[in-house]
């Protein structure tokens, strides 16, 4: 199997992920911050509905944790090597960022905002528009970190 193309792979999704989450943390996340709680509902249930179902969602959720999957296949025979310790080590990263972060955290905390009403009380959304900064975040963390390791992987194959 060719290496380096899984790994190529693995940096091409980190790196749309990051982009992905680099915009919504620091763009997005001030916009919302500023909001009261009404807005904030009001504009993720705009904007959540359309973003949880983007055809990318799902395309790079799947790059993610299958392009690593066949960096490491392919690099099994140097498995205590310098690249193949750094790609399972981004694997793992982005495996529960982007995945296990997403569909056990991020996406039971998405249906609690988006069903909030502006005739309950807006302290009732505080924890969950909380919760949804916070796991952007982490999430970001995860992916970003595991970026830099399949780039540093990627430069380490090539050199």
């Amino acid at each position: 199997m060719n290496t380096e193309l899984w790994l190529c792979l693995s940096v091409a999704a980190a790196g749309l992920w990051s982009g992905l989450l680099l915009t919504i943390t620091t763009i997005l996340h001030p916009m919302f911050a500023r909001q009261d709680m009404a807005g904030f509902a009001g504009d993720l249930g705009r904007f959540l509905p359309i973003a949880r179902r983007a055809p990318v969602n799902y395309v790079l959720v799947v790059g993610l944790v299958v392009a690593p999957a066949g960096a490491l296949v392919a690099q099994w025979d140097a498995r205590w090597s310098a690249p193949f310790v750094l790609t399972a080590i981004g694997f793992g990263l982005t495996f529960v960022g982007a995945f296990v972060m997403s569909r056990f955290l991020a996406e039971p905390n998405y249906e609690e905002i988006l069903g909030w009403r502006p005739t309950e009380p807006a302290a009732a959304l505080r924890p969950a528009r909380y919760r949804y900064f916070v796991l952007n975040w982490l999430r970001g963390a995860f992916v970003w970190a595991a970026f830099a390791c399949f780039l540093a992987a990627t430069y380490l194959e090539w050199t």
